[in-house]
């Protein structure tokens, strides 16, 4: 399964603090409703998504995210793992622990930020 998605906020901006506990900020569950979104659409045009979801829920998963920034000096690789991964898993109703392997790519595209995130059965 792959799809390409909008760069997730900062890790500065995927948090906030309210009442001394840190919850997932208003920016940080835009995304991840948009991601579901995004989710749901791709997997209702797919002729196997009764084969894939049962794949994606049975077998042991390999994550890749290659993250395109408008610099290459403003944000870390992992600083958008775990949104894109949480949302990934929670828009398509997967256990993120289902995820053995996990590879993170950063470039640059000045004009078109995004993450391409491939996620498919691991080597076992």
């Amino acid at each position: 399964m792959a799809i390409t998605l909008p760069v997730p906020p900062s890790i500065n901006h995927q948090y906030a603090t309210v009442q001394g506990r840190r919850v997932l900020s208003s920016a940080g569950r835009t995304y991840k409703q948009h991601v579901g979104q995004q989710l749901w659409l791709a997997l209702s045009q797919s002729p196997y998504k009764r084969a894939l979801m049962h794949r994606l829920q049975s077998e042991p998963l390999a994550l890749s995210i290659r993250f395109y920034f408008t610099s290459p000096l403003r944000r870390d690789v992992d600083g958008g793992l775990k949104i894109a991964q949480d949302a990934l898993c929670e828009g398509i109703g997967l256990n993120d622990n289902r995820i053995v392997e996990t590879h993170l790519y950063k470039d640059v595209d000045r004009t078109h930020p995004r993450i391409q995130i491939a996620l498919s059965l691991a080597d076992r």
